[in-house]
């Protein structure tokens, strides 16, 4: 979309500079065409003024003379008119390299600050476009864009601050908490009712701290700089997360279709893409029926690596399962699990995806259940192949 944008601009210019050039050509053409017509002849080439040869004579010679005249002058502005119009072609065809060329130049600046903006990104803030030049309307064009970029650099680095003291102050209490929990069961002879208060409050630590996981990794993929990067294997991520969970898995006497053959090489940071792989395996689990099914496959091709979980289930509107990408959307409380859980789970993924550069695919099954398809550029070869 951009580059037809460009093209257009570029055409518009072309098209400007050449209708001036055409125009000017033009008037100066038909200024030489009316003032050679106003060109006078007195003597017709090749004659001489006649004589005293009587008046009969001399008029015959004068209608001869201004018959001579005519047709040399219909020949002239003949020759004017041909010669006119083969300027004109020649002039038009110059008017549109020149214009080209023109609009070329002009467009150089804009094109080189689209290049470099299209560059930025959350991990190179830090650069800038630094334009040189006159002071001009694409050297302040340049200047604002600069701005810009320093304001949301500036942005980002206080909200990753804030991410990390926010990490720091929030489990401070909760590991107060726990602590005080810990002190009041371990006294001789504690209460059942402190014992049962206990275990209540530990199970909800339990679901704030998970719940202050989801916010960090969150805010991790949606603004952090990606600086742990490496070649990581989609398919090893998928069999680890698929052994760590074998237990809730027998809970729920699922059946599990391993498609795992290929092991799917990307490149990011493995704690993230390790967090996506699990919280969509999780999430087929804690959303599953008892004895259910979960099928899982990873895929690779030149330019993409494939990770697909799918589950069985009840059939589910598609228009609420677009929505799983946005933190704390649930389907509805008919939905396995859906009350245990804070919605994030899928919003962390499709934040680890777009922060790699990939895409995330959610789609209800005709049949019923959900199919969550992750797909991530490739690593190449030398960075741990394909495959």
């Amino acid at each position: 979309m951009g580059k037809m944008r460009s093209a257009t601009v570029g055409l518009r210019f072309t098209i400007l500079y050449a209708s001036v050039f055409l125009v000017s050509g033009i008037a100066l053409l038909a200024l030489t065409y009316l003032l050679s017509g106003n060109e006078a002849t007195t003597v017709a080439p090749g004659q001489q003024p006649p004589g005293r040869t009587g008046l009969a004579a001399a008029e015959q010679h004068i209608r001869e003379l201004e018959r001579q005249l005519s047709t040399v002058h219909a020949q002239q502005s003949r020759q004017l008119l041909v010669g006119s119009l083969i300027a004109l072609v020649v002039m038009a065809v110059v008017s549109l390299v020149l214009g080209r060329a023109l609009a070329g130049r002009v467009l150089r600046p804009l094109r080189l600050i689209t290049a470099a903006t299209r560059r930025v990104s959350a991990a190179n803030l830090h650069q800038r476009l630094a334009l040189t030049g006159p002071v001009d309307e694409v050297k302040e064009l340049a200047d604002t864009i600069d701005g810009l970029l320093e304001r949301l650099e500036a942005s980002f680095v206080a909200q990753r601050r804030f991410v990390g003291n926010a990490s720091h102050e929030l489990r401070t209490p909760l590991a107060t908490m726990r602590a005080s929990l810990d002190v009041a069961v371990a006294k001789p002879e504690p209460s059942a009712q402190t014992v049962a208060l206990a275990d209540r409050l530990r199970t909800e630590l339990d679901r704030v701290d998970h719940l202050l996981d989801g916010f960090l990794v969150l805010a991790r993929a949606q603004h952090g700089a990606l600086v742990d990067r490496a070649a990581v294997s989609l398919g090893e991520l998928a069999g680890q997360a698929m052994t760590a969970r074998a237990a809730d898995v027998a809970a729920k006497t699922l059946t599990v279709d391993d498609e795992v053959r290929a092991k799917a090489w990307t490149r990011g940071s493995p704690a993230l893409l390790s967090r996506m792989v699990e919280n969509v395996v999780d999430n087929a689990i804690v959303h599953n029926q008892q004895g259910g099914w979960i099928r899982i496959s990873t895929a690779h091709d030149r330019s993409e690596a494939h990770l697909v979980v799918e589950t069985g289930g009840v059939i589910l509107d598609q228009a609420q399962v677009d929505r799983l990408a946005q933190p704390f959307e649930r389907i509805g409380p008919d939905r396995t699990g859906s009350e245990d859980h804070s919605g994030l789970g899928l919003s962390i993924v499709a934040a680890i995806v777009a922060a790699h550069g990939g895409h995330l695919t959610l789609r209800a099954r005709p049949e019923g259940g959900l199919r969550v398809a992750a797909a991530l550029p490739a690593a190449a070869a030398a960075e741990g192949g394909i495959g």
